[in-house]
């Protein structure tokens, strides 16, 4: 079935509407005796203007925005997710044009976002849905077996059995399960200066896309500074807290753990690098470092990053202290 665009409806409503103005001015025919009775329809021939008409093409709409040129809607707007326009300013007419360019340039909160009457502007609410989907999936991702069999890195796993369950029970991601233990206690060598891990934390993402960049420089960097290196392995389901329970095993003197970052609207793929001396059962986050926002899209560089966790480690060692420790160990020798 043909469509009619509202252009021809209004050609034909033109045409009808002429035509009656036409009869109306005309006058009245001279009675005949072949003219029908009232009751008879009558017959006329359609006009001419009707008949010609034909169905124009739809123009096309402005990129990145809508219009109702002729008649007609079109829905199709521009990429949102694109840098220029991820950062575009979209409140109209500002006061200080400038001065909100130099303020939206200087974080990637969402700033200047404009508004259309109460609401966010279309553009701003399409980006918005393309960010919470990216973060979905690096929540819910998994890290490819392949990139952990490239870096020689076995999988254990916490007491956590389910991504559900990751999310709603950090406690049981900050504890091995059974098994994980049998392995790393069978496999791992014991009491070494470093010993590295990988975690999926809250980003596969952060994983996936920085850790065969950031793990050759680590290993590289510490071999070569001639310290001793554990047996790296992976865990899933991981949280910080874990490396606790890892090193009650292990006993290296340094833990550092490769983990992925809690994903925000816009960048979901941040590693983070957290380590600690000597971590043991009842340690916790003021007795660790951390070395966050390594990604190539707004953060640190991986591979950079790394070179900046070897020189960490190192003075971690010399000092024998991590954390407010480490703090506090930096400010008496000054």
């Amino acid at each position: 079935m043909s469509v009619v665009t509202a252009q021809e409806v209004r050609s034909i409503v033109a045409a009808v509407l002429a035509e009656l103005s036409a009869a109306e001015a005309a006058p009245p025919p001279p009675p005949s005796s072949s003219q029908p009775s009232p009751s008879s329809p009558p017959h006329s021939s359609p006009s001419p203007e009707i008949a010609t008409a034909k169905p124009q093409p739809p123009k096309e709409a402005p990129a990145g925005g809508s219009s109702s040129t002729g008649g007609e809607v079109s829905i199709d707007v521009s990429d949102p997710t694109v840098p220029h326009e991820r950062h575009r300013i979209g409140v109209e007419n500002p006061a200080n044009p400038s001065g909100l360019e130099n303020l939206a340039a200087s974080t990637s909160a969402r700033l200047a976002v404009g508004r259309a009457g109460p609401r966010p502007p279309t553009r701003a609410v399409l980006l918005f849905g393309a960010d919470h989907a990216v973060t979905q999936d690096a929540i819910f991702g998994d890290v490819p077996t392949a990139i952990l069999e490239e870096l020689g890195l076995f999988t254990v796993q916490t007491k956590v059995t389910s991504q559900d369950e990751f999310l709603l029970r950090p406690d049981l991601g900050r504890m091995l399960d059974d098994e994980a233990k049998k392995l790393i206690a069978e496999r791992c060598v014991k009491k070494p200066q470093v010993q590295i891990v990988v975690g999926d934390g809250l980003s596969a993402a952060a994983v996936t896309n920085n850790l065969p960049q950031i793990y050759p420089v680590i290993e590289q960097g510490l071999q070569g500074a001639g310290l001793s290196l554990g047996t790296p392995f992976f865990v899933r389901y991981c949280r910080v807290g874990a490396m606790n329970d890892i090193n009650d095993i292990i006993e290296a003197d340094v833990v550092a753990l490769l983990i992925g970052e809690r994903p925000g609207l816009g960048v979901a793929d941040a590693l983070s690098v957290y380590s600690g001396w000597r971590p043991t059962a009842g340690k916790t986050d003021t007795h660790r470092d951390v070395i966050c926002m390594i990604t190539q899209n707004g953060g640190t560089n991986p591979l950079e990053a790394g070179a900046f966790v070897v020189e960490h480690v190192k003075t971690v060692i010399k000092a024998q202290a991590s954390g407010m420790e480490l703090r506090q160990a930096q400010i008496g020798d000054r």
